[in-house]
C-alpha cells in the first residue's frame, strides 16, 4: 500500500530517441529478457537487467553523505521491504564531502530548542549505535566519541544571552554548567581569562566523534537493508504536466517525474521517482535550480539560498599545550581548538568574516589565514600556544544558508514531491541522525512526530521570516 501511494500519478512513457537509457515503463519483450539473462548466467557475467542506475525507485536521495545516508536509514528501518530507495552520490570516496572533512564536533549549547534537541538525539544515537547500526555477521560499528565537552568563553556583553541559552538548554535536558572566572582558572589553568566574564561548559554528552566512521556504519547498515548506493551525477530533472482544477478554471502544473543521471561509465540514465530528497550539502542550491526553483514564477521564484563556504582546519603540535582534560574550547573571537589524539596534537580554526570569505573554486588551504587570524587569537587565550608548530591543514565546505544560517527542511510548496534537508551551515554532522528521522516522519507520517521542525520549512524563505540561531561558531 505504501509503495502504491508513493507511485500515484506516475505514468508510463517510451524512449524519446535520445542517447539516454530507456526510462522505466518502456516495453521490452520478456522472452528477450529471459534469453539475455540465461546467456549471462551461463557465461558468468552480470545480468543485463541490473543496470548501473535503476530505471525506477520510490525514493531518490540526492547526496550520499551523512544526512542522505541517515535519511535512507530511517526510511528503510521503518519500512524495510515496502520502499525502494536509491542514494545518488557523485563521489563515493567522499574526498570533497563536508561530512568527512568536518572536525566532528557535537554540542548541546545552542539558543534554539530545535537545534538543542537534534544534538541531544545525536548523543543518544551514538551511545546506542550498536543497537541501531549493527549488521548480522559483521563487526559491530565503532565510532570513536570523545566526551570532553565544549567550553564557550563568554565576554561581558554576551552574558545575558548565555543565561537565556542555559535556561533553555537545561529545560530540554542538556547538562551545561556555568563557571565563574575563578572556577575556570581552577579547572583550566592554561587559559588567559582577560575579557571573559563566564564559561559555559558541557559536562555530559558533548565532545567530538569520527564522522567518517559514522558514515561508513550508516552505509553498511543501509546496504544490508536494501538501499542502493549509485555513483553518478544529477544533470537535470524531467517533468510531466498535469491539469489541476482551481474552482472553475483548469491550470497546468509541472510535476517532478524523473532524474537524468550521468553514470560513472559516462552514459546517461533516467530514473523515475515518486519522491526526491535534496541532501546535496553545499551543492543543494544547484540541485534546486535543476528543478526550476528560483527560476520560475510564483512559488518557484524563491531560490534555495544554500551555497558552499570554505572553512580551514589546521593541525598543530604543542607538547606543552593544554592537558588531556581540555574540552573543545571556543573563544569569544570564535576561534576554537581541541585535542587530536595525545602527545600535544590539536586541531583549530576560525570562520572568516563575511567580507573575507575565501574562494570556493577549490579546497586549497590559505596558510596566511592561520598566521594572521587563528594563531594570534590562540596564543592570546592560551599563552602556551605561542610555541606551537603548524603541521598540516585541510579545507572543507559548509552548506551555508545565506538567509539565516539554519536548517531548511520539508516539502517545496510547488514541487510537493521534493523534500529539502539543507543549509545547516556547519551543524550537519551533529544533526544528521535527527534530520534523517524527521524526513522519514514527514514522508511516512506526514508530520514531525519527535522533534517539531515546522518553523524551519521553505515557507519562511518566501515570507522572509528568518529563524535565527544566536550561537553560531
Amino acid at each position: 500500500m505504501f509503495r502504491q501511494g508513493l507511485r500515484i500519478g506516475i505514468r508510463q512513457f517510451c524512449s524519446n530517441g535520445s542517447d539516454k537509457t530507456p526510462p522505466a515503463g518502456s516495453f521490452r519483450s520478456p522472452w528477450k529478457i529471459l534469453k539475455e539473462e540465461f546467456q549471462a548466467v551461463k557465461q558468468g557475467q552480470p545480468l543485463p537487467t541490473e543496470l548501473p542506475v535503476p530505471r525506477e525507485v520510490d525514493i531518490l536521495v540526492v547526496g550520499g553523505g551523512l544526512i542522505g545516508s541517515a535519511v535512507a536509514y530511517w526510511i528503510k528501518q521503518r519500512h524495510p521491504k515496502g520502499v525502494s530507495l536509491m542514494v545518488l552520490e557523485k563521489d563515493m570516496s567522499y574526498t570533497r564531502a563536508s561530512s568527512t572533512l568536518s572536525a566532528g564536533g557535537l554540542r548541546h549549547q545552542f539558543s534554539m530548542a530545535e537545534n538543542i534537541q537534534l544534538s541531544l538525539f545525536c548523543t543518544d544515537f551514538l551511545r546506542n549505535i550498536k543497537e541501531h547500526l549493527s549488521v548480522l555477521d559483521q563487526d559491530p560499528p565503532c565510532v570513536p566519541f570523545n566526551h570532553q565537552g565544549y567550553l564557550f568563553l563568554v565576554p561581558p556583553d554576551s552574558v545575558e544571552q548565555c543565561l537565556k541559552n542555559h535556561a533553555l538548554q537545561t529545560e530540554l535536558g542538556a547538562k551545561i554548567e556555568l563557571l565563574t572566572c575563578s572556577r575556570l582558572k581552577e579547572k583550566f589553568p592554561w587559559l588567559n581569562l582577560d575579557g571573559v566574564e563566564l564559561g559555559s561548559y558541557g559536562v555530559e554528552g558533548e565532545g567530538w566523534f569520527d564522522p567518517y566512521c559514522l558514515l561508513q556504519a550508516f552505509k553498511q547498515k543501509n546496504q544490508s537493508l536494501g538501499v542502493r548506493y549509485v555513483t553518478g551525477e544529477l544533470t537535470e530533472f524531467d517533468f510531466r504536466e498535469e491539469r489541476i482544477m482551481m474552482g472553475s478554471e483548469s491550470n497546468s502544473h509541472k510535476i517532478l517525474d524523473s532524474a537524468v543521471i550521468k553514470g560513472k561509465d559516462g552514459k546517461m540514465y533516467e530514473t523515475r521517482f515518486a519522491v526526491v530528497i535534496n541532501c546535496a550539502g553545499a551543492w543543494a542550491g544547484d540541485v534546486a535550480r535543476k528543478a526550476m526553483i528560483g527560476l520560475g514564477p510564483g512559488d518557484l521564484s524563491t531560490p534555495l539560498p544554500v551555497e558552499p563556504r570554505k572553512r580551514y582546519v589546521y593541525a598543530i603540535h604543542c607538547p606543552d599545550g593544554p592537558g588531556v582534560a581540555s574540552p573543545l574550547t571556543v573563544d569569544s573571537s570564535l576561534t576554537y581548538y581541541r585535542q587530536d589524539g595525545y602527545g600535544g596534537h590539536y586541531i583549530c580554526g576560525c570562520s572568516p568574516t563575511e567580507e573575507n570569505e575565501p574562494c570556493t573554486d577549490d579546497l586549497e588551504v590559505n596558510y596566511d589565514y592561520f598566521h594572521e587570524n587563528v594563531w594570534p587569537s590562540l596564543a592570546s587565550r592560551v599563552p602556551k600556544f605561542e610555541c606551537l608548530k603548524l603541521k598540516s591543514a585541510w579545507a572543507g565546505f559548509y552548506d551555508y544558508n545565506t538567509f539565516d544560517q539554519n536548517l531548511i527542511i520539508g516539502n517545496h510548496p510547488y514541487h510537493r514531491n521534493m523534500i529539502f534537508a539543507n543549509g545547516l551551515s556547519g551543524h550537519g554532522v551533529q544533526h544528521a541522525t535527527g534530520i534523517g528521522r524527521a524526513v522519514m516522519e514527514l514522508i511516512i507520517d506526514n508530520d514531525f512526530k519527535t522533534i517539531d521542525l515546522s518553523r524551519l520549512g521553505f515557507e519562511r524563505l518566501i515570507y522572509k521570516e528568518p529563524v535565527l540561531e544566536q550561537h553560531i561558531v
